[in-house]
């Protein structure tokens, strides 16, 4: 299709929402989009912005454990939405396989944050992240999604931003959702 070389910079404005749309749909795919409050493919920051429970770390009236719980669980949804990011990138709009260079890199970067953010053991970090790595492969290498995906990002384009409703809206009427 396209003789462009996939990096972790985006490539152009139909590159950085298709990076998007990936990462929209592993969020809906996780059942996790109701922590989106909205998206904006205009965004300096975090193109995705979460809701206040999302970051939130854990009270005096919350055990340990389960503050620590939460803080995995964000772990994988995060490395689960860069992985997306990526495959959306490649796998839907180039039509080729991740970048082994690439994806190598992101397990660098997963490993770092699993043990500064989570305090994990690297047999566990590299558990996660092969669970979401299965779990993004089995959705963006499947072919029937790919007008789907396409058309989200498209829509993602049209639009700029989306409130979380919006999202959910469309995610539903693409059969994502």
């Amino acid at each position: 299709m396209s003789q462009q070389k996939l990096t972790l910079a985006y490539l152009n404005e139909d590159d950085r929402a298709y990076g998007l749309a990936g990462m929209v749909i592993s969020l809906a795919s996780l059942r996790a989009i109701d922590r989106v409050v909205e998206i904006s493919l205009d965004s300096d920051g975090p193109m995705v912005e979460f809701s206040h429970e999302f970051y939130f770390q854990g009270s005096p009236s919350i055990s340990p454990k389960a503050t620590w719980d939460n803080l995995v669980q964000n772990f994988h949804i995060t490395t689960a939405m860069v992985l997306s990011n990526v495959m959306a990138r490649s796998v839907v709009r180039m039509k080729e396989e991740a970048p082994k260079e690439i994806m190598k890199e992101i397990y660098s970067e997963v490993e770092k944050e699993g043990r500064d953010t989570c305090s994990l053991e690297d047999d566990e970090i590299e558990n996660l992240y092969n669970n979401a790595m299965m779990h993004m492969k089995r959705l963006f290498n499947n072919p029937r999604l790919h007008p789907a995906i396409d058309e989200f990002a498209h829509i993602i384009s049209r639009k700029r931003n989306l409130s979380g409703r919006e999202i959910r809206d469309e995610l539903h009427l693409l059969q994502l959702l």
